[in-house]
């Protein structure tokens, strides 16, 4: 699978752009010119704060091909999430498109990093070849954007790794033409719906992430563009299943659903609304290059958390999550018997990125703890059956309770917090919050919010808040989220539209 001669076309369905292989070569060839005016050098680091676009994934070519490492940031981050990032990644250069917002790009420019437009490419062309296996390739942030930041480092052997085994298992041709509806800035939608068909030169259509109004069209779009492939979340599935007519061409001839686990139920409708019963709910973790088990034949019956077998990995559940202790068979859970779900994988991640101490907590002796909680079932296939870890859902969002909390603790009349997963008709999970304040006056609540607000993303906000007193706490000072969360879901959440409403009205 070689960059210079793999890819396939890009093509934006919505906006009817196109780039065809030529064009795509043109576009690479400018970038690594204007790219080595700028002084990119192998192993320097750059942030793309902006995605889902043509643009993004020549960029990606064309500091790959220099032998740089590439830094996909979510677009939606606040300028103080951003310099967060950017104090911890050291990037060199940042590329931007005209979205991004002139806070963000000055706040780039104030922690060093030199910012370019995408879209200035001029006219000279270069060619460079500098694409090193053990190179860093990509650094995808998965938690601290508000405060200790994690990135996962992938090389390009262990990216190469996943995109092989991908092919032995399931092959490209269900690919020829893939749909990508997922964020660019994560391992989902980049390394396995997008990254993967198309270095295997197939055709990736491209739309931007988590828009209803797109979601509403995605049967149209399935059959205008005759799309065999494609991956989503439990949250897009809701609203498709709700507000989309089936495609009815009979494209289709694979279809994903991953970042959750999914329920018969909706399987089976997801089957019926495609049009074909190849429906597999894979599994996927960032620091394993992220599809790593599922079905390889998916028309298997439905059933609640069926993952399957993995796809260039070996996956074991065991009595332990504790990477200080030997994995010996002695730790193995029976078929059947739950317990924590570990991986071995070529396409391991190098480490988190100046954390090796976080690194040693996840991985020993080349396995990786998942944080998952499932089993092996008598045909060795993996069945997930929920989470051993605090991060939220959100229709196949991460988000990190840490980040929110540490952003009210530095508010200066927020005295203790607790974020925790809140049930979501929609998104599958969403976000709540306990806090404790110095004064619970209305005027305090419309200036955290107000705080929050500069300090988060949209999607991080907690829809529920509860003011308590106290935040419960373990006899080793431990916050228990699901005990916060079953204290605060006895009394009514705070009228916050309410009280934010006086705010503005006053």
């Amino acid at each position: 699978m070689l960059l210079e001669l793999s890819v396939g076309n890009l093509i934006e369905p919505v906006s009817g752009r196109r780039w065809d292989r030529a064009e795509i070569g043109c576009q690479v060839a400018r970038r690594i010119a204007r790219l080595q005016k700028h002084g990119l050098a192998p192993r320097d680091r750059v942030f793309l704060p902006f995605g889902n676009r043509l643009e993004f994934f020549v960029e990606l070519l064309a500091i790959w091909r220099l032998g740089g490492c590439v830094i996909p940031i979510d677009n939606r981050l606040t300028a103080f999430e951003v310099e967060n990032l950017a104090r911890a990644a050291t990037p060199r250069l940042a590329v931007v498109d005209e979205a991004t917002s002139a806070e963000i790009i000055q706040v780039l420019s104030t922690s060093g990093v030199n910012v370019i437009q995408t879209t200035e490419t001029g006219t000279d062309e270069a060619a460079a070849s500098l694409v090193g296996l053990e190179s860093d390739a990509l650094m995808l942030f998965t938690s601290g954007s508000t405060g200790d930041p994690k990135g996962v480092v992938h090389t390009h052997r262990s990216l190469r790794a996943r995109w092989m085994s991908l092919r032995d298992h399931l092959g490209v041709v269900a690919f020829e033409k893939t749909l990508c509806m997922l964020p660019t800035h994560f391992g989902h939608g980049l390394i396995c719906n997008s990254l993967f068909p198309w270095l295997s030169g197939q055709d990736l259509y491209i739309t931007q992430p988590f828009r209803p109004e797109l979601v509403m069209r995605l049967g149209t779009l399935v059959d205008e563009s005759g799309i065999t492939f494609m991956s989503s979340v439990p949250p897009i599935w809701r609203l498709a299943l709700k507000l989309a007519r089936p495609p009815q061409r009979g494209t289709l001839q694979r279809v994903h659903c991953g970042s959750a686990p999914l329920s018969a139920h909706m399987w089976e409708d997801i089957r019926r609304w495609t049009g074909t019963r190849n429906v597999c709910n894979a599994f996927g973790i960032t620091e394993t290059g992220s599809w790593v088990a599922g079905l390889v034949d998916a028309g298997v019956p439905a059933e609640d958390g069926l993952i399957g077998q993995g796809w260039g990995a070996v996956v074991r559940v065991l009595h332990t999550n504790d990477t200080t202790q030997s994995l010996d068979r002695e730790t193995r859970c029976a078929p059947g018997e739950s317990g924590f779900v570990w991986l071995n994988t070529p396409a391991l991640m190098k480490g988190y990125f100046r954390r090796d101490d976080l690194t040693r907590q996840a991985v020993v002796d080349g396995w990786f703890m998942t944080g998952d909680i499932g089993f092996l079932d008598d045909r060795g296939r993996l069945v997930l059956r929920g989470r051993e870890r605090d991060e939220i859902n959100k229709g196949g969002m991460k988000i990190y309770p840490s980040d929110i909390d540490a952003v009210v603790e530095s508010f200066e009349r927020a005295t203790d917090v607790c974020t925790f997963a809140l049930d979501d008709p929609i998104y599958g999970q969403t976000v709540g919050m306990a806090v404790v304040l110095a004064d619970q006056s209305d005027e305090t609540i419309c200036a955290l919010y107000q705080w929050m607000k500069a300090h988060l993303a949209e999607p991080k906000m907690p829809v529920r808040w509860w003011v308590i007193d106290a935040i419960p706490r373990t006899s080793r000072g431990k916050i228990n989220r699901d005990a916060v969360k079953a204290a605060c879901q006895n009394q009514p959440p705070l009228d916050l539209p309410g009280i934010l409403g006086k705010g503005t009205s006053s």
